[in-house]
């Protein structure tokens, strides 16, 4: 199995766990990771000038075309802009010859589709599959509880991801949970935004809708929070800390990637999947599972 791992633009600045631990779990399930020197996906442009955010993404298709590599995306943003590249530049041939057009005068490229594109989570789950990952696991993480957060463009638009999970009661997540031997939790605002959208433009709400569901977890008294996304990582990971020192909380809710709790129940050490630069303390989650950082 070879791949071209799209990274995206935050990722390698604010994401570095998700990065390696990707790697290493990528490693052990015999999946090999190309990478090409992709640009940004244009995502962060679609809503001021849509030719050129269509323009980006194909760009980076295009470069995946030449070499014959299907996309794993791991941020749910890039996935969403790629997958709705590739679809609408086939559907839409008036769209494909301004894109086009644009990509031969300042790139001197051209797309005509032909690119697959997952995110790595969908991947795991449509693709090596569930019982597949049952089989290798090592170390089953019995008696830990998790809460799953899929955040906004995993799933969504559904006619762009071919209607892989159901939008409003998705289900891929919890099964790649529980293939761990973890225990998948339900709460009341599980599918909420991060608020991490939002962010650029009203600080003070995002941190409201993240601080919203860290209060809700804080209830249930789970072991972890599992993310898919860098941007929901930043708003429950990284800005817990000042949600708390704000509003005089303390959380203390671990957030990790999913590949960083597979990693876990794979037998990987947890050097090895960069929990060192988790920002909220690990320790007590990887205490109860018997390993140590």
């Amino acid at each position: 199995m070879k791949y071209a791992l799209f990274l995206g633009c935050t990722i390698p600045s604010r994401a570095l766990n998700y990065e390696l631990s990707i790697r290493k779990v990528a490693e052990v399930l015999g999946i090999e990771l190309v990478d090409l020197d992709f640009g940004c996906c244009g995502f962060p442009l679609a809503a001021v000038d849509e030719i050129k955010a269509f323009a980006l993404a194909a760009g980076n298709l295009s470069l995946a075309k030449k070499h014959n590599l299907p996309i794993l995306a791991l941020c749910s943003a890039c996935a969403e802009a790629l997958t709705k590249t590739e679809t609408s530049l086939a559907e839409r041939e008036d769209l494909s010859k301004r894109v086009n057009r644009l990509l031969k005068t300042r790139l001197g490229l051209e797309y005509r589709g032909g690119v697959s594109i997952k995110h790595f989570a969908r991947f795991l789950y449509e693709d090596f599959g569930i019982d597949n990952l049952k089989k290798i696991i090592k170390r089953p993480l019995k008696g830990v509880k998790i809460a799953n957060h899929y955040g906004c463009h995993y799933m969504r638009p559904s006619e762009v991801y071919q209607n892989f999970d159901d939008p409003l009661f998705p289900v891929s997540l919890d099964l790649l949970v529980e293939a761990t031997g973890a225990e998948n939790t339900n709460y009341k605002t599980k599918m909420e935004c991060c608020g991490g959208a939002i962010a650029g433009m009203n600080e003070n709400i995002a941190m409201k809708l993240a601080e919203t569901k860290l209060d809700d977890l804080s209830k249930i008294e789970v072991d972890a929070m599992v993310v898919i996304c860098p941007f929901c990582s930043i708003m429950y990971d990284k800005q817990q800390v000042l949600i708390s020192e704000a509003e005089g909380k303390n959380f203390e809710i671990p957030v990790l990637y999913y590949p960083q709790l597979l990693g876990l129940a794979l037998g990987i050490e947890p050097d090895e999947l960069g929990f060192d630069l988790n920002a909220t303390s690990v320790e007590k989650l990887l205490k109860k599972i018997g390993v140590e950082e």
